[in-house]
């Protein structure tokens, strides 16, 4: 058996690679220690416990293709385009360190040409004249017997596109100081031109083979050759639901109102797994009897546009005489949520 492994992905899903990535974790050996490198394609990575009805633009992102992969790890919302570069180190407790990891990154760069420090906890930052912007974002997970650190470089990622699909938490850039994700973040390109995910992942393997002093060659891993990972299909199953991705958000309470030409409306919505547990509205339209059915209704439907827009449906042929009515609040909720 290998005791260090350098494992590179040549496929751009994210649910492929977040299942190869945790099966290799809950799999290798307690005394194996793995440097995973991989790139995802258009794609908005969440932290295990967050709400992306919250954190993204979910309309915006089914129009545009953009998928959504619930992670294992802890941490916010971030979006990857093949400007984006992510690593994960995993090794045994024994071996387990954060800062060797993220020395060996550090490193690795250094040989590009690019001088990075660590700024706490989680970022890789460089100063400018503007002072630090990050180009690195960590997240980390530890069991009894293993850990793993695991993290995304910005290389030349379309800054712009992370407007688009994420909503900052107002009090999160207050707290900051800062107005915008954009003014403090930094592409490497500005530095070295010529950087891409192969330069960074030769750098990252030989940083990583000189730490440890081991020669070994890297093995690529892609849909067409895993079989050595078990019970993939299983936990790609589970990775690419919309069980996992979207209904293993804690519970939460959305309100959402809106005025129209023939009354107000507000619809107090308790989501649990995805799902809708309880609906309240509250309404001065002169008759309120399609939006009281349509509330009843909403229990145990998923807090999805498309199962909310069949479910209006429905309701539509049972009252055609609020047709427009029921329209209305269609397409209110197919943008809402």
């Amino acid at each position: 058996m290998t005791k260090t492994r350098i494992l590179i992905s040549e496929s751009n899903d994210p649910w492929f690679n977040l299942t190869v990535e945790d099966i290799i974790f809950r799999s290798m050996p307690a005394d194996q220690r793995v440097l995973f490198l991989w790139q995802n394609m258009d794609t908005v990575v969440i932290g295990r416990a967050q709400n992306p009805w919250r954190e993204c633009n979910t309309e915006r992102m089914e129009r545009d293709g953009v998928k959504l992969s619930r992670r294992q790890t802890g941490g916010g919302a971030v979006f990857h385009d093949l400007g984006n570069s992510c690593f994960t180190f995993m090794a045994g407790k024994s071996e387990y360190d954060k800062s060797v990891s993220t020395s060996i990154v550090l490193n690795a760069l250094k040989s590009l040409g690019i001088h990075g420090k660590a700024n706490g906890r989680n970022d890789l930052v460089i100063e400018d004249e503007t002072g630090q912007r990050k180009f690195s974002g960590s997240a980390y997970k530890e069991n009894i017997d293993r850990g793993f650190h695991h993290g995304t470089l910005l290389l030349n990622a379309d800054l712009n596109r992370l407007a688009d699909y994420l909503n900052p938490d107002p009090k999160k850039l207050q707290a900051k100081g800062v107005t915008s994700v954009k003014s403090r973040v930094v592409n490497l390109s500005t530095l070295v031109s010529a950087i891409s995910h192969q330069t960074v992942g030769d750098a990252l393997s030989q940083a990583y083979r000189d730490y440890y002093q081991v020669d070994v060659e890297p093995e690529f891993i892609s849909p067409e050759h895993f079989a050595d990972l078990p019970d993939f299909k299983e936990k790609f199953a589970m990775q690419s639901s919309w069980d996992w991705n979207f209904g293993k958000t804690p519970p939460f309470t959305h309100s959402l109102d809106e005025r129209f030409d023939w009354g107000g409306v507000e619809f107090l919505l308790d989501v649990k797994n995805g799902t809708i547990q309880q609906a309240g509205v509250y309404t001065d339209m002169l008759d309120p009897l399609p939006l009281e059915h349509f509330s009843a209704a909403l229990p145990g439907v998923q807090y999805h546009a498309e199962s909310l827009s069949a479910c209006t449906k429905e309701l539509q042929q049972s009252y055609p005489q609020y047709q427009a009515q029921l329209e209305d609040i269609r397409q209110w909720f197919h943008k809402a949520v």
